[in-house]
């Protein structure tokens, strides 16, 4: 067992603990948060008064499928040979003997929601994992998490404007998507009627979709675009994650009405787009106040993962509330991509993925982890 004492811990499910212990087991699991717990036999870390929290959870980025070195080989998180592509799966792309994932690791980021990028109007399969190991098969919190769809200028981009192929505009783009969801509507009921459809991959892969077991994964800069995915997704009755948002200050009080999760960001660096014209790191408290369940993103490689916190605290800066910038990056990603069972506060039952953090990250600009454990392990200690 490991024991975790004399920390001041933010638990991300309740009122924070000043000089507070999280015990975990030899499974991996958190059996007790609180003060004075007596553990015999357990390792003990002394705290030291410092800022304890779980570990970082990143809702949308592309650790693993694209590469740190940016080289064509190492570039696997578009297959660009076809605008819908359900089919593909993250874990089939993923190299976690990258140096990124070490790297977010020493600033506090233990799960990352990550997949394939935005050039195809359906991408495919996110899965979420831990930013731990050599083997993806031995990493995985949960796949598939969400099927990839993309709004806007890059699929217009990645084919319109490179021999004229499908989609062209945001009317095909949508036309599209529509199209893939009426053919895995029916795919689905034919099933379920008994009369077994000949195989079809792309199909097979949207069942979850069409089930509502996993979400569309819906990038959307744009209020246009962002409507558009909520039309859709409410014409099909499937689930919907809004992922980027960039435009979301300006419709915050129709979104709240809508409900779904925003993924916002990432803000940090140019507007480097047209449809970035609106971003800005005052969105997430704009969108909090008016209601909307959000979270911040980085989509690294765009910003590298390990700012994830500090993303957190410009948007704190920028008026969002301290604690809520806390979960931003912690629970909220966790329960609003599925695997809040398991990451994102320090709960009975949780896993063991816990921060001792050198000084406040959303206070202190580029500070790094202390300690990170994971699943009960400790797998970085400054020096």
């Amino acid at each position: 067992m490991l024991l975790i004492k004399n920390g001041y811990v933010k638990t991300m499910a309740g009122a924070d603990i000043p000089n507070g212990c999280v015990l975990i087991d030899d499974c991996g699991k958190i059996v007790a948060v609180g003060t004075d717990i007596c553990a015999e036999g357990a390792s003990v870390i002394d705290a030291g008064g410092r800022l304890v929290t779980p570990g970082c959870v990143e809702a949308h980025c592309h650790i693993g499928v694209d590469n740190s070195k940016m080289r064509w080989e190492g570039m696997d998180y578009n297959e660009m040979s076809d605008p819908v592509t359900p089919h593909m799966r993250a874990i089939d792309g993923i190299n976690p003997i990258d140096e990124t994932f070490p790297l977010a690791i020493s600033h506090g980021v233990t799960t990352a929601c990550t997949g394939p990028g935005s050039a195809n109007v359906v991408g495919g399969t996110f899965a979420a994992i831990k930013l731990v190991g050599n083997r993806v098969d031995d990493m995985i919190v949960k796949s598939p998490l969400a099927m990839k769809v993309a709004f806007g200028e890059n699929p217009k981009g990645c084919y319109g404007q490179r021999g004229g192929k499908t989609p062209i505009t945001r009317m095909a783009t949508a036309a599209l998507l529509r199209e893939l969801l009426f053919k895995a509507r029916n795919y689905v009921q034919a099933k379920e009627n008994g009369k077994e459809p000949n195989f079809d991959m792309k199909l097979e892969a949207m069942i979850p979709v069409i089930k509502k077991e996993i979400p569309l994964k819906a990038h959307a800069h744009r209020a246009d675009d962002i409507f558009t995915a909520i039309r859709i997704a409410k014409e099909f009755d499937v689930d919907l994650t809004l992922d980027h948002c960039t435009d979301g200050e300006l419709i915050a009080d129709k979104l709240a009405s809508e409900g779904y999760p925003a993924f916002v960001g990432p803000t940090f660096g140019g507007k480097t787009k047209i449809e970035l014209s609106n971003k800005s790191f005052t969105t997430p408290a704009a969108l909090h106040r008016a209601g909307v369940p959000i979270s911040i993103i980085t989509d690294a490689p765009v910003i590298p993962l390990e700012y994830l916190p500090m993303c957190a605290g410009f948007a704190v800066n920028a008026g969002l509330d301290y604690d809520e910038g806390w979960r931003a990056i912690t629970i909220n990603p966790a329960s609003q991509t599925g695997i809040g069972d398991r990451v994102g506060s320090l709960e009975v039952g949780k896993d063991g993925d816990v921060v001792i953090w050198q000084d406040d990250p959303l206070k202190v600009v580029g500070t790094k982890a202390y300690m990170t454990v994971v699943d009960g392990k400790v797998v970085y200690q400054a020096e």
